[in-house]
């Protein structure tokens, strides 16, 4: 899947171009510990994983290097990973729909996302939300609601990729409305938005952060926030649930280690992760990011993946989606 590769905000490019040399600090002895991010440099995630990298050298007393192992929409890096020695010298820094989510959409991803890792710590939240173009005149969900049950050969939206999070979410919104919209699947957030922008497309369900300066332009709409309660970067739009639809989806960035890391390096990992998230300009930077700092115990991001990957099976077996159709 491919939600991860998108720039979360105009400025996140900025701040990992700011980050982009890989983190070294002084160590004792041994070799780096190395942070496999699993897409391109240059956008949010890869932003973040500098950030989270840089903190945790000094921390750690050792040099932190960061390697942007891409293709195959992240699999690449992922079993990476997987077949790295299990001593706490190789983490991967990803989304959690990254993990759990492809697996429900290939028929050999190459990896297990229980089995073959151990988990560190969950960093932070992204949301989701549904997005208007200004020239449709909507204004609010109910608007939405029944624009497409009107123009229903109209009613096309976009989204990041094919087998993400808002692609399963544009699923469950036309179920609910009864209405087959159509999904077009970009490559990214970005270009889905600057369609958006332009009105070559009604409605995208994307990142939030992506569409936020849009919005605060007024060049797009946010409706719509597609999480369990608002988000504090627009506290005053409604989410899915208070608009009426039993709909609630979002994803976060987590670390882990290859499995059978040993239980005190990775909570030594944990330590350091959830200190550097406390740091007020992590806390500063994030925001920027467009990203909502929600640090996590290992049993707790366990715990995490698997809720989210039970809370999506059904809707993802009923849609029939497999990666290549």
């Amino acid at each position: 899947m491919s939600v991860h590769r998108r720039a979360f905000l105009q400025g996140a490019a900025a701040v990992g171009a700011t980050l982009s040399a890989p983190a070294a600090h002084a160590q004792i002895g041994g070799a780096p510990l190395k942070i496999i991010f699993p897409f391109a440099a240059g956008g949010g995630g890869d932003a973040l994983t500098r950030l989270i990298a840089d903190k945790l050298g000094p921390a750690l007393n050792r040099t932190v290097v960061v390697e942007n192992k891409t293709g195959a929409d992240g699999r690449i890096g992922i079993q990476t990973v997987k077949a790295a020695a299990p001593d706490g010298d190789t983490l991967l820094m990803t989304t959690g729909p990254t993990m759990w989510l492809y697996p429900m959409t290939h028929p050999a991803p190459g990896y297990d996302p229980f089995a073959d890792f151990a988990p560190i710590a969950r960093l932070c939240r992204i949301e989701f939300c549904v997005a208007v173009a200004v020239n449709t005149g909507l204004k609010s969900m109910e608007d939405v609601a029944a624009w497409v049950k009107a123009n229903p050969d109209k009613a096309a939206y976009g989204v990041p990729g094919a087998g993400t999070i808002p692609h399963f979410t544009g699923d469950s919104l036309s179920k609910a409305l009864g209405v087959e919209m159509r999904r077009v699947p970009y490559r990214g957030n970005a270009p889905a938005i600057n369609d958006l922008v332009a009105g070559q497309i009604p409605i995208v369900i994307g990142t939030l952060a992506d569409a936020l300066p849009q919005h605060r332009a007024g060049t797009v709409r946010i409706v719509a926030v597609a999480s369990e309660k608002r988000s504090p970067f627009v506290a005053d739009i409604p989410t899915l649930k208070e608009a009426g639809f039993n709909i609630a989806g979002d994803a976060w960035y987590g670390l882990w280690a290859p499995a059978k890391t040993p239980s005190d390096r990775i909570a030594a990992l944990n330590k350091a992760a959830v200190a550097a998230l406390a740091m007020d300009d992590v806390k500063q930077k994030l925001d920027a990011f467009g990203l909502v700092v929600a640090p996590s115990t290992p049993d707790d991001l366990a715990a995490n993946m698997k809720a989210d990957a039970a809370a999506w099976a059904d809707i993802v077996k009923a849609s029939g989606f497999k990666m290549g159709n």
